[in-house]
């Protein structure tokens, strides 16, 4: 009974659970368990996320494979990778896997050291997932998560310098390069991470996190500071929007404009248009109070 209870409240392959009897077909589709994968299924009361994913497509992978990447990432204080997102695949190059329609698999050099299991889930060390992120991920995405995993401990920044330095002749090493000095722990939501980065590739450099002091005393801490302006931009996500937020960051604004800050409040429809959201940071920098 009890590991009937254990398949059956956790993630399990349908045809293993049917051949050993412990439901029908009929009840697989009756009870509502999720489909996660091709021929893989979850309690329904199990939280849905990438993580979920991630566990359910680990029962299919062959000898040698991991989750690897952007998925990896998700152990590594990275859990940015929606629940419905292809999960990530490293395979050994040896082995022919394509695996099903939820995986992105590549094939590279993997190496036993490059794999632990982490809750019965074979992942990529933070180290190698680092290097992945940076090599397989667009470069805004890839530094929110190694943000992210500096700022949770599992990674320093002296660990990714290393990997620029001595990581010559691999593949990827000039992405490894481009992403490298752009990581900063400070930020504090992977859309800021985004937001930072397309700022400095835009020849800005903002500083995150920065606390306001009007005549010495604490006014608020912003998401990106140009303290010279006296200029804050904001990313705005969506708890800004929840019950009690919205009167609380008003007052903040009126903190900051009071000490004489201007604040620029950043949408993710702003972040569509990048063109047009640097063209107002870059005219609010120009006509920065005492620029004339």
């Amino acid at each position: 009974m009890s590991a009937h209870r254990r398949l059956l409240t956790g993630v399990f392959l349908g045809s293993a659970a049917m051949a050993e009897g412990h439901l029908t077909r009929a009840q697989l589709r009756r009870r509502s368990y999720r489909r996660l994968v091709q021929g893989v299924y979850a309690d329904p009361g199990l939280p849905f996320d990438h993580r979920l994913r991630c566990r359910g497509l680990a029962l299919l992978l062959p000898p040698g494979a991991a989750i690897g990447g952007h998925s990896a990432a998700a152990w590594y204080g990275a859990p940015f990778a929606a629940a419905d997102d292809q999960v990530t695949v490293v395979c050994p190059e040896e082995v022919r896997w394509r695996g099903p329609r939820e995986a992105a698999v590549h094939h590279t050099v993997l190496r036993a050291h490059d794999v632990v299991c982490v809750e019965d889930v074979p992942v990529t060390t933070a180290s190698r997932t680092a290097w992945d992120v940076m090599t397989l991920e667009p470069l805004t995405t890839a530094v929110a998560a190694l943000d992210a995993m500096v700022c949770g401990g599992h990674l320093t920044t002296t660990d990714l310098v290393a990997m620029s330095e001595h990581g010559a002749g691999r593949w990827g090493i000039s992405k490894v390069r481009r992403a490298v000095p752009l990581v900063d722990p400070r930020a504090e939501s992977p859309q800021e991470s985004r937001l930072r980065v397309c700022l400095r590739l835009a020849g800005l450099e903002p500083v995150p996190q920065y606390e306001v002091l009007h005549h010495g005393r604490f006014v608020a801490r912003v998401d990106l500071a140009f303290p010279e302006a006296r200029l804050a931009i904001e990313y705005e996500g969506a708890h800004h929007f929840e019950d009690g937020q919205i009167p609380r960051d008003d007052e903040r604004l009126d903190r900051l404009r009071a000490a004489g800050w201007r604040v620029i409040r950043v949408s993710a429809t702003d972040m569509r248009d990048l063109d047009a959201l640097l063209a107002r940071i870059r005219v609010a920098l120009t006509y920065a109070p005492g620029s004339h």
